[in-house]
């Protein structure tokens, strides 16, 4: 870690959390760049380099209460990780978020510039906004905790290929996993209301992207107003069921036989405990039963 080259009693106190392998590097490429223009902002930045999993939690956990910010640059990764560590510790600071992942679905979601200079000016001249955060079985998550279909290709695609290929990754790896596509057994306790079924795909999101591979009807999604969307795609037995699912799915009208769609602020679920989900696409082992919870307004990001 270093800090910035600034002196001024007024300086706040910026901590910079820098994920150098994400995406193309943008991150390790402007780094001075960077520096320099949140100096200009008046702040004094304390840079953080992540070098494994886990890194940025510590980092928020550690320093998080000395500063006055806390920006990361790197993926929807890093930012999850971020977000761990200020909800976990309950630290109050504001979260300044530059993408430069692979395919930062969830800073689209956001509508975050992938341009790393204008998102440092978003982020220094922009407004707070409160966001919803998802807790599964106590661990946070950003924007969505999904299994199945598609999901694997989050976690399991190797970082080179994700960094030369961006989102066109994810989506040739989860097309080479269709022939392994099994239904998936698992029944949900949500709004006093028991569904039980075969799921090829499942999400509980705080987001219009789910898993990176399906987008929601922006017009249905409000990421702050204390409740996930929670889609389960059935498993289809017949060419007729599956045309239903498309159909639904890109007309995004959800009430439909084959698809189970709620919105519910909390929600236990039962499924294999082989059941591997993903997180913010970060792989998490599964369990018998799971506690998803919605926890209300919890983090402050900063945006145009």
């Amino acid at each position: 870690m270093f800090c910035g080259g600034y002196k001024s009693i007024a300086m706040k106190k910026l901590q910079l959390i820098i994920n150098p392998a994400a995406g193309m590097k943008q991150g390790k490429k402007y780094l001075a760049d960077i520096v320099a223009y949140f100096g200009g902002k008046g702040y004094i930045s304390t840079v953080f380099v992540t070098e494994k999993h886990g890194d940025a939690t510590d980092f928020v956990v550690r320093y998080g209460a000395d500063h006055d910010m806390v920006v990361c640059v790197g993926g929807d990764g890093t930012f999850n990780e971020v977000v761990a560590g200020i909800v976990g510790s309950g630290i109050d600071v504001p979260i300044g978020y530059i993408p430069a992942g692979s395919t930062n679905d969830f800073a689209a979601s956001l509508k975050l510039s992938d341009d790393v200079m204008r998102a440092c000016q978003d982020i220094a001249e922009g407004r707070e906004q409160k966001l919803d955060v998802g807790l599964f079985n106590g661990r946070s998550f950003s924007y969505v905790a999904s299994f199945g279909a598609f999901t694997k290709a989050s976690y399991a695609t190797p970082q080179s290929i994700k960094n030369a290929l961006g989102h066109l990754a994810y989506i040739l790896e989860g097309i080479m996993d269709i022939p392994q596509i099994k239904p998936l057994h698992l029944s949900i306790d949500a709004n006093g209301e028991v569904r039980e079924g075969d799921y090829i795909f499942g999400a509980v999101s705080n987001s219009t992207s789910l898993g990176g591979v399906l987008t929601l009807d922006p017009g249905i999604v409000d990421m702050n107003d204390g409740v996930f969307e929670i889609m389960l795609i059935k498993s289809p037995v017949s060419i007729t069921e599956l045309n239903v699912i498309i159909k639904a799915l890109t007309t995004k009208q959800y009430d439909c036989s084959m698809i189970d769609f709620i919105r519910t602020s909390n929600a236990v679920i039962h499924a294999d405990k082989n059941m591997a989900w993903s997180l913010d696409g970060e792989y998490e082992p599964g369990s018998e039963r799971i506690e998803v919870a919605n926890k209300h307004s919890a983090i402050r990001i900063l945006k145009r």
